[in-house]
């Protein structure tokens, strides 16, 4: 097998491809390892095949810009956006789950207590994606994330448009045909009513375990959007509140005006069903529906009558008779074996029921399994008193309350008899997860240390920074504090130190002061000196030669100075260039910029004047030179010639 390019990739130097975990239509899906903030991410990639074409690559870029609009609970959260000639992917957040078709094939039908957790939170996602001007258009269980908590996350906007966006029935579109819209089939525009109608169908795939509609090709299943009325939720599952089977029916309802007009109105009568399951919404949709049902079965008879005229039609007077006698032939001949048949298989059976099988079912009782799931484990015994519920286990869950039952032994549907034992596992209560030490580590640091904690319990995490003299990008103090709960749903403050704003001060000149008066001149002005005794044969004993930072220097409060004072006649600090005599010149010498210390050496005419270390903030320095006719002067910082020029000792005015 041939090895996939991107494994090993590290992209913008800093996402770490690790493995595959997922193809869409246009994009592939990898696992990253973030290293700049040491965490694992989602990195969808744009398809080689899509990458050179323009339409498809807007089309990628289109859905960065439609996720990165969102800040939603149930909807996947975008960290970064990369595009270059080459390639382009698409950040985000790594979901440890499974897709919502996926929890259904692992679970079968699920009970309408989950259905309806589950809808609740898809609906509120496309209400804010709806809020932002987005449409999903692919709304479908293989585009929704279910967590180990129970949360969902919407994802895969990736034929997602704007609002005044036209439909056209693409590709996509057709990959996803038992969910689209009756819009969507006859490429009209949509709105956000089509996501209503897809999220329809899910809910209906889920409180009935099987779609609305089957054919034999995307176009047949299409077709039965627009002109076919399925089969209602309670006719296929009894259990289902009648509420809850009208909340689906209005939000698959064929015309769009019938709908639910947003997912916020949605909400409302999920809302309403949550707090009442026996509510009655008296939704006039059945009516349409049997006249739609029968319009289809009419259509398809007369399509069966005029595809089998066509076949007759299409054969010779003689061929059709000759057939014609066959088949009464055939009749005859298949009538009499069938009989034969039936009454040496009656006789058999007799005989086998009536010395082997007969008393093993004379005390046998057998009745089908209910679905506890999502029913009290009290409320469950109570009644169901035909089977004895034992709990076998409990678990901790972030959806459930405490004695909810979580899963059972034995499926629903299957038979067992009357006193029959069915065990069960319960909920314990909601996940209560403890704030852990996190005071004093950095930001990344303890961004970590929640990570660890992310799979226990949902929250957000808000950053406040705070001035403050210690150390910079620390955690001062948390909310909640260490130890205390973090409810689902918490927001957890992290309060983290900046560097405060420094006081300033300016540089004095203390050159030609004596030791005494620099040094109370350079304290008044809130700085610290330290002094370097030097050899001077032009300076008195006492007196300021030196300072490192130039006059009127910005300086933070408490910087530490340097100056240099003479201690008097001694070797010259300045060698001799070999001038005699000659006049002097003033130099003001720019530093690098930046921050910190710089070695500096000064020669003029190849001979060294000054060598020392000064800081890079001061700016400059100023040196005067001595000497006749024309010389050279060179600077050179951390031994590197940086500065040149040429002096003229014997010009007017030097």
């Amino acid at each position: 097998m041939e090895k996939d390019k991107y494994i090993g990739m590290m992209l913008d130097n800093r996402y770490e491809i690790m493995e595959k975990v997922g193809a869409g239509g246009m994009a592939m899906v990898y696992r990253a390892k973030c290293h700049r903030l040491n965490r694992y991410v989602a990195v969808k990639i744009l398809k080689d095949e899509f990458a050179t074409d323009p339409d498809f690559r807007q089309r990628f870029h289109a859905e960065s810009q439609a996720i990165a609009m969102f800040s939603h609970p149930n909807i996947v959260s975008v960290f970064d956006v990369s595009r270059s000639s080459e390639m382009e992917y698409i950040v985000m957040e790594l979901v440890d789950g499974m897709s919502l078709k996926q929890y259904m094939q692992k679970k079968g039908v699920l009970s309408w207590r989950e259905a309806l957790h589950f809808i609740s939170q898809i609906v509120r996602a496309l209400e804010h994606a709806h809020s932002c001007g987005i449409i999903h258009r692919d709304v479908k269980p293989h585009n929704v994330m279910v967590l180990r908590d129970g949360s969902v996350r919407v994802t895969d906007f990736g034929i997602a448009r704007v609002a005044s966006s036209q439909n056209t029935l693409s590709q996509e579109a057709l990959g996803s045909v038992h969910y689209i819209s009756p819009e969507q089939a006859k490429g009209a525009r949509v709105d956000e009513r089509t996501d209503i109608y897809s999220a329809g169908v899910v809910l209906y795939e889920m409180l009935t375990g099987r779609l609305p509609y089957e054919g034999d090709s995307p176009v047949a299943v299409a077709i039965q959007h627009i002109s076919s009325v399925p089969a209602s939720p309670r006719e296929l599952n009894e259990a289902i509140p009648e509420g809850l089977e009208m909340i689906t029916m209005k939000a698959m309802c064929a015309d769009m005006d019938k709908r639910y007009a947003s997912a916020t109105e949605m909400l409302e009568d999920l809302e309403e069903f949550r707090k009442n399951p026996d509510i009655n919404f008296d939704y006039d949709v059945k009516m349409d529906s049997s006249e739609l049902l029968l319009l289809e079965k009419k259509n398809n008879e007369l399509k069966r009558k005029a595809q089998a005229e066509a076949r007759m039609s299409a054969e010779p007077d003689e061929r059709r008779e000759h057939r014609a006698a066959n088949r009464r032939a055939g009749k005859v001949t298949i009538l009499a074996g069938v009989m034969v048949v039936l009454i040496f298989i009656a006789g058999v059976s007799y005989f086998l029921w009536d010395f082997f099988v007969k008393d093993l079912f004379a005390v046998v009782d057998e009745i089908s399994v209910p679905d506890l799931r999502g029913y009290d484990v009290d409320y469950a015994r109570d009644n169901f008193p035909e089977f004895e519920i034992v709990v076998k286990d409990y678990e901790t869950s972030g959806v459930y309350a405490e004695g909810v039952i979580l899963e059972q032994d034995i499926q629903h549907g299957a038979e067992l008899k009357t006193g029959g034992q069915i065990g069960v596992t319960v909920s314990s209560g909601t996940t209560d997860t403890k704030m852990p030490s996190v005071i004093g580590l950095t930001r990344v640091e303890a961004e970590a240390e929640l990570d660890k904690i992310a799979d226990e319990v949902t929250f957000t995490v808000k950053i406040v920074n705070v001035e403050s003299t210690g150390d910079e990008n620390r955690v001062l103090s948390t909310s909640p504090q260490e130890g205390e709960t973090i409810r689902d749903g918490a927001t957890v403050t992290l309060r983290i130190s900046t560097k405060a704003a420094e006081e300033t001060t300016e540089m004095p000149k203390v050159v030609g002061l004596t030791e005494a008066q620099a040094v109370a001149r350079l304290e008044g002005a809130d700085l610290i000196v330290k002094i370097k005794y030097v050899e001077s044969d032009t300076a008195p004993e006492g007196e300021v030669v030196f300072q490192n930072y130039n006059e009127g220097s910005a300086l933070a409060k408490d910087t530490e100075v340097t100056i240099h004072v003479s201690e008097g006649n001694g070797e010259p600090d300045v060698p001799d260039t070999g001038a005699i005599g000659g006049n002097s010149v003033s130099v003001t010498i720019p530093l690098p910029l930046g921050e910190g210390e710089v070695s500096v050496e000064v020669r003029l005419g190849g001979v060294t004047q000054f060598t020392g270390t000064l800081e890079k903030s001061q700016g400059s320095f100023t040196r005067s030179f001595s000497g006749t006719g024309t010389q050279r002067l060179e600077v050179y910082f951390d031994g590197i010639m940086s500065y040149s020029t040429e002096l003229n000792f014997d010009a007017d005015g030097n």
